[in-house]
């Protein structure tokens, strides 16, 4: 799938809705980012938003957000955030996006990776 211009404004803007539901502690707004798919694995806003503060603070409280270009991994229209953990760790957050029926775009899953120093 080729993701548009209008796509990409979309998923960016999905995604920095959801970063701003967890900085204002707002389950229900978090949640309403999230595909069917996750809504059904978690039930509700507020279990969702507990793994998120648990097992992703550097999603749930990060210092910094960098969107990076958009990519395509295993046929799924990825956006690759860099993100500074509460700690000063940098991370890679690949968010696995999905368009609905609607044309809208939700989250449909997230997985974090080091980021490796570059040296020049």
């Amino acid at each position: 799938m080729e993701a548009t211009d209008k796509d990409y404004l979309a998923i960016r803007s999905v995604i920095e809705g959801q970063l701003q539901a967890f900085q204002q502690d707002d389950a229900q707004a978090a949640f309403s980012f999230a595909s069917l798919a996750i809504k059904e694995q978690f039930k509700t806003a507020e279990n969702f938003m507990r793994m998120v503060s648990i097992s992703y603070p550097a999603v749930y409280r990060p210092r910094s957000v960098f969107f990076e270009q958009i990519t395509t991994i295993q046929d799924n229209i990825t956006q690759p955030v860099l993100l500074l953990s509460p700690e000063g760790v940098p991370l890679r957050a690949l968010y696995f996006m999905e368009k609905q029926p609607d044309d809208t775009w939700r989250i449909n899953g997230c997985i974090l990776v080091s980021v490796d120093a570059e040296t020049t």
